[in-house]
């Protein structure tokens, strides 16, 4: 198929989930039997297609219905200032979509704070979900091997507190294995997404001052999670460092884990061939 651009699939959505009442946005191609929801990172100028417009058209070639979620306080969704855990806050918001869409089970796919958010959902919705794929993230809780925070993290931190062209290139610079890849034109889209809602990065900021461990540490329940999960991990990563790929491995009873080489925390961009590949060969196994 030919995929349609971001403005094509753009939608908006009021949802109510506990204390939640908000309007998210989120982007919708195909029309499948199965759906499967993707969830972004935590980046400045983050969003569901930004992270993951290159693992779409496969997808939907294969027949599945893909949701592209922005969660609260990125991208067009509603701002929020998070003082609990933003893993939690997100699976709710998570929630809130499937129900209002009225989506009773989903295949999950999510990316470093994206992976937090769709631990968090599967502990509270065991039944809502199918299969999951976990990205450089899943658990929080400090690595055995490497300094927390990490040189990836201190870079993100500092990018939000001054959103400029340079400081979102020192990030970019770790982000990925080879910056190389990176062009001028991803650059100033990334920084003209951030500056649009500067209240996301300043509500980001104020939710880090009141709860500074935003993302929930799962790791003594993740042998609660029963769905087959595919953990993916580049070998490289700067910001959330692989023995945390391999705490989920053991901690999850139906986990596998893929580590790519030459890799750093954008493994569905870095590598998006295979990256595809291997997750539709576990979605339909």
């Amino acid at each position: 198929m030919t995929l349609p651009t971001e403005a094509e699939c753009s939608r908006l959505i009021r949802i109510q989930e506990g204390e939640l009442d908000l309007q998210l946005h989120y982007n919708e191609i195909g029309a499948g039997a199965e759906t499967v929801i993707m969830l972004h990172g935590s980046g400045p100028g983050a969003s569901g297609w930004a992270n993951f417009n290159r693992n779409i058209e496969p997808l939907v070639d294969a027949d599945y219905r893909v949701i592209l979620m922005d969660c609260p306080g990125w991208s067009k969704s509603d701002p929020v200032v998070c003082t609990g855990s933003r893993s939690e806050l997100n699976a709710r918001a998570l929630k809130g979509l499937m129900d209002a869409l009225k989506i009773e089970r989903a295949h999950l796919i999510g990316n470093s704070m994206g992976a937090h958010s769709v631990t968090a959902f599967a502990l509270a919705n065991p039944t809502r979900i199918g299969k999951l794929v976990l990205m450089g993230g899943g658990t929080g809780g400090p690595s055995q091997f490497v300094p927390m925070p990490t040189e990836g993290i201190k870079l993100l931190q500092a990018l939000y507190r001054d959103p400029s062209i340079e400081n979102l290139k020192r990030m970019m610079a770790v982000f990925v294995y080879d910056a190389s890849s990176l062009t001028e034109e991803l650059f100033q889209a990334r920084l003209d997404n951030m500056l649009q809602r500067r209240e996301h990065l300043d509500n980001f900021v104020k939710s880090l001052a009141a709860n500074p461990r935003q993302f929930t540490d799962y790791g003594p329940r993740l042998s609660e999670i029963s769905a087959p999960t595919l953990v993916i991990w580049g070998r490289d990563d700067r910001f959330v460092p692989m023995d945390i790929g391999l705490r989920l491995l053991w901690g999850m009873p139906n986990a596998e884990l893929h580590v790519f080489n030459k890799c750093g925390h954008w493994a569905q961009w870095e590598h998006a061939r295979k990256f595809n590949a291997m997750v539709l060969d576990f979605l339909r196994d």
